[in-house]
């Protein structure tokens, strides 16, 4: 019989324990770790590759949610633990996702391995990708963002952040001390970040105008935005437009 291996991610000791002392009853089952928070998680579920991780959503610092951004694309089966929160378990039923209430009974795990077995005899995979989606518009706009590299994970403060670069299909995030990559698209970031505080100002770049010192005539038809560090950058008719309205 192959075990499938679990990975248990919640910050109160007594939960985890609850929770593993319920997936005991089952002999197909093995926990093959334990996490306290969000940090410790994506760490352990990049390293380990569990198949299933039970993930606890109210957690400080990174929670549920932002665990499973962190994650990328074809994460392993999470099932989402809660003691009680109505938005999540809108969005959970809404998407078909399984969660689980604390505390955890074995009867209801029985119901949640079966939907498991179900997905993966057809080989389906859970629908992160819109639940995400809506998530980023109910927190909109946003107030952090997220990295990982590698094992190390950064939140970054928006009103940390100086400008955006496009770079294929990432973007690179530059705050005073250094940059940072990340797999999104500018189009993207630009619908969930205050439209008062960053502006596209081109195709490649979005500003923080709180760093704008000047704007500046550099051929007959363009002109470059240049920022309070002395950086320099590319400001398109459109950007310019905008930057006209908001300063």
């Amino acid at each position: 019989m192959v075990k499938k291996s679990v990975l248990i991610v919640d910050d109160e000791p007594l939960a985890r324990e609850a929770l593993a002392l319920a997936l005991s009853e089952f002999n197909d089952v093995e926990i093959s770790g334990e996490c306290s928070d969000g940090f410790e998680a994506v760490k352990a579920i990049n390293e380990t590759r569990p198949d299933i991780v039970f993930l606890d959503i109210q957690m400080p610092k990174l929670d549920g949610f932002d665990v499973l951004e962190l994650l990328g694309e074809d994460p392993p089966f999470i099932v989402f633990v809660t003691a009680y929160d109505e938005y999540a378990l809108k969005a959970f039923e809404s998407h078909a996702l399984d969660y689980v209430l604390k505390p955890v009974s074995p009867d209801r795990l029985k119901k949640t391995f079966a939907k498991i077995n179900e997905r993966l005899q057809e080989k389906s995979s859970q629908p992160m990708g819109e639940l995400l989606a809506d998530r980023q518009a109910y927190i909109t706009p946003l107030a952090r963002i997220l990295v990982r590299d590698r094992a190390n994970v950064y939140i970054i403060a928006v009103g940390d952040i100086v400008y955006f670069e496009a770079q294929d299909d990432y973007v690179s995030i530059q705050t005073r001390e250094r940059s940072f990559l990340k797999k999104e698209t500018l189009s993207h970031l630009e619908k969930l970040l205050d439209d008062r505080q960053f502006i596209r100002i081109h195709r490649s770049y979005m500003l923080n105008i709180n760093h704008l010192s000047k704007i500046e005539p550099y051929t007959k038809d363009s002109r470059i935005a240049i920022l309070k560090s002395g950086k320099t950058l590319p400001v398109s008719r459109s950007g310019y437009s905008k930057l006209l309205r908001l300063i």
